[in-house]
């Protein structure tokens, strides 16, 4: 294969092979442990939900033995099969991290990916968390480049830039030469997909966490095929009708790609999510937990409210009546009802028998959504709400909420994220496993092999524990 042509694609991917731990700002290693502590977390709550259990069986019978773990499963599988499978699991219950501007959730599929070709080639963990940092850049800086416009067509942005990120990591881990790692994103350019439909208000099913672990698995097999000497197109990312073109059309800019390279880090934008919820909603709901006060309300005390959002939550995230946990999540009104009267915080809020409790639809119907002008100047960068709660005894109160908590402009300390990682990984672990894992994550540049970590994913998991907090 010739040579190809310099581009910014070309820059972004140059930079992204060549990218050394020692070159990586302190700041930002440190953040991404923590985002690789929060991704396991999140697997291993998101380990024991159907929509996991129903993937890692059909894995398993599927027959792909390998050197791979699956979060709380004992069989190793392929890598491809195991970042499949870890992918949905992190992706589980809309609890993994994100990126507002870029409207991406990174944690979700460049994390099983690399880890899933880390232990099928007994990497180090200064490997993997290299690869890391070198998938959440490429993926922030293709959901920049792309632009705002597959979302509005109803895309899932994270699923078009997600392949190709997972395709990164796992080719720097495997070593690819930068002309076949190139061939390799052509590759993955070809695999991007992915339709809101679970957002379309009649009940989501299971896809929207399917979308990440297919991304990570393509991201895996992609790598593993160029590898072998199976080649795609070079300029798969930015040519004619390549990724931008195809999806992004006439709003695509792809100069975002390499702009500010290397002084700017994808990981110091890391959105934390606190709520088990869509993105959009998480500022209305902090923001109502501070209106109600320490207690919960009743339905009766409250007469109205208002939430201000930006045009596209209004259009997408509006449905007052959800009829399984993917459109609870995904819903205001329902959301707002949760915050009002109860844990929103609490992942059992969102099982389906709760999604249908009476009188949380009442008050669902209470909620007015509107456009707030000062929300919408700011979207996608901020995802901001103004929320307006009227009582029944008179009291007016009103709160606006541009960046809420978990973002880079107000985030959560490393001790929240460590409480958070406690909470959902002791649905799986007892507690001196929860405590060896944080502290082996959290040294993971120095671990000798990923295997070393990952064993306690499989052989330290028992079964379901904390039942009451899952859905």
């Amino acid at each position: 294969m010739n040579s190809p042509a310099k581009s910014h694609a070309y820059d972004l991917l140059a930079f992204a092979h060549g990218l050394s731990l020692n070159e990586v700002p302190d700041d930002v290693k440190s953040r991404a442990a923590m985002c690789l502590l929060d991704a396991l977390g999140c697997g291993l709550f998101g380990s024991t939900q159907e929509w996991s259990r129903i993937l890692g069986d059909e894995m398993a019978a599927d027959g792909s033995i390998g050197h791979s773990s699956v979060i709380g499963r004992p069989q190793l599988l392929s890598a491809p099969a195991a970042a499949l499978c870890n992918g949905t699991a992190i992706h589980g219950f809309e609890l993994d991290d994100l990126i507002a501007e870029s409207i991406i959730h990174p944690a979700a599929c460049v994390i099983p990916s690399a880890i899933a070709v880390a232990e099928a080639i007994d990497a180090s963990g200064a490997q993997l968390l290299a690869a890391v940092i070198a998938g959440y850049e490429v993926m922030h800086r293709i959901g920049l480049a792309i632009g705002v416009e597959p979302s509005k067509r109803g895309f899932h942005v994270t699923s078009l830039a997600a392949p190709v990120a997972c395709t990164v990591a796992a080719g720097k881990l495997l070593g690819l030469p930068l002309e076949k790692l190139l061939s390799a994103v052509g590759l993955a350019c070809s695999t991007a997909s992915g339709i809101k439909s679970f957002a379309a208000g009649y009940g989501g099913g299971m896809v929207k966490r399917l979308h990440l672990g297919r991304s990570a698995e393509a991201g895996v097999r992609m790598a593993q095929l160029a590898a072998r000497g199976f080649l795609g197109p070079p300029h798969g990312i930015d040519s004619r009708f390549g990724l931008l073109e195809v999806f992004g059309g006439a709003g695509a800019r792809p100069e975002r790609l390499s702009a500010k390279i290397g002084e700017t880090w994808a990981m110091r934008d890391v959105w934390y999510k606190v709520y088990p919820i869509c993105g959009w909603i998480q500022p209305v709901v902090q923001s109502l937990e501070v209106l109600r006060g320490p207690r919960p309300l009743t339905v009766a005390d409250i007469k109205a409210v208002e939430v201000g959002v930006s045009e596209y939550a209004l259009q997408n995230n509006g449905n007052p009546a959800p009829v399984d946990t993917m459109s609870a999540q995904y819903s205001i009104p329902y959301c707002a009802a949760v915050a009002l009267t109860t844990d929103p915080r609490n992942p059992a809020c969102f099982h389906r028998d709760a999604v249908n409790d009476p009188a949380k639809r009442e008050l669902a119907r209470k909620v007015a959504i509107v456009v707030d002008p000062e929300v919408e100047a700011v979207y996608p960068s901020k995802f901001g709400a103004r929320v307006k709660l009227t009582l029944e005894n008179g009291s007016v109160s009103e709160l606006k909420v541009l960046e809420s908590h978990g973002t880079p402009a107000d985030p959560c300390s490393e001790q929240e994220l460590v409480d958070k990682f406690k909470l959902l990984a002791g649905s799986r672990l007892q507690p001196a496993a929860v405590a060896d894992l944080a502290r082996a994550v959290r040294s993971v540049a120095t671990i000798r092999s990923v295997r070393d970590l990952t064993g306690v994913l499989r052989e330290r998991c028992g079964p379901q524990r904390n039942e009451r907090r899952t859905a």
